[in-house]
């Protein structure tokens, strides 16, 4: 159960949480972004919140924590990896103005993740667990 209570916060973080905070002026209503940018926002936020509903499906219907978590890590995953490779091709967490939202000075996005990246991990390892003490 613990293992399913970890996957639905995460979920919750990047299927909910991430547009609750990105559907404003500062994201998907920018007028300093390019038609073409926010297209990719708004793409970007629909299919995560899809792949969380199909997350919650999996786990509180299917039993699957698995395979969940296992989309889980790749939607956190694939922030991490585009924010560890930003330099390479442009981007930035900075603001327009130069500023940044951070958290314990780290990025907020880059702290939010990186802990449920490893919540999904540490989800991976109860239901390890858990399939082990039935057999």
């Amino acid at each position: 159960m613990i293992a399913k209570l970890i996957v639905t916060f995460g979920i919750l973080m990047f299927a909910l949480g991430v547009p609750f905070l990105e559907i404003n002026e500062t994201h998907v209503f920018n007028p300093d972004w390019t038609p073409h940018v926010r297209i990719h926002e708004v793409w970007q936020l629909i299919t995560n919140s899809a792949i969380g509903a199909l997350c919650l499906w999996l786990v509180w219907v299917r039993g699957e924590v698995f395979f969940s978590s296992l989309l889980g890590l790749i939607v956190t995953g694939g922030f991490l990896a585009a924010y560890a490779l930003q330099d390479f091709y442009g981007g930035s967490m900075k603001y327009l103005d130069g500023s940044e939202k951070m958290l314990l000075g780290l990025n907020i996005g880059v702290l939010g993740f990186g802990v449920v990246f490893m919540l999904f991990f540490l989800a991976l390892f109860c239901n390890a667990r858990d399939a082990m003490r039935q057999k």
